[in-house]
């Protein structure tokens, strides 16, 4: 396993001045997918990336792939009729957590688009370079974070290309 690189607790990390879910029964009707209702609705704020993102899966030391981020979001979990990537370990639940890139500021080079990860509840937890994340609130992730899903052995580490 590999040591984590140091970055800022979660107390330093930006989080976002936004709502994390929609509610009510007009966004759980809006929010199905294969007649399963998603735990997590894309926010207004929704961007897909500007920066070059890439994901990358760890199984011991070997990497299996290193796939773009190229939409919005990506829902992660074991139910494979409405997740994007799919979690097969027993201890992950069937909607686990959502990789989310929003739009955080404009400026005159451009839009900055961020990832922030959230754990939609899930029983086992979401686990940034070693640390759980508190369930249904959005951390910002840097560039090679490590993620980690309920007790999973698999690694995901998260890259910039253009830092």
């Amino acid at each position: 396993m590999r040591a984590a690189p140091a970055c800022p607790p979660f107390a330093e990390r930006r989080l976002p001045p936004f709502p994390c879910r929609g509610a009510g029964k007009l966004a759980e009707a809006s929010n199905t997918v294969n007649g399963v209702v998603l735990k997590s609705a894309e926010p207004s704020d929704a961007a897909k990336p500007t920066k070059h993102w890439r994901l990358y899966v760890f199984k011991g030391k070997e990497a299996r792939g290193g796939e773009p981020c190229l939409r919005a979001s990506y829902l992660l979990g074991r139910e494979r009729r409405v997740v994007d990537l799919p979690l097969d370990h027993p201890s992950c639940s069937g909607q686990h957590a959502v990789l989310q890139f929003r739009l955080t500021a404009k400026s005159d080079t451009g839009k900055l688009v961020r990832p922030y990860l959230m754990d939609l509840g899930s029983t086992n937890g979401s686990f940034i370079n070693g640390e759980k994340i508190e369930p249904e609130k959005y951390v910002e992730l840097l560039p090679q974070d490590v993620l980690r899903f309920g007790y999973s052995s698999r690694e995901y580490v998260i890259i910039n290309a253009d830092v």
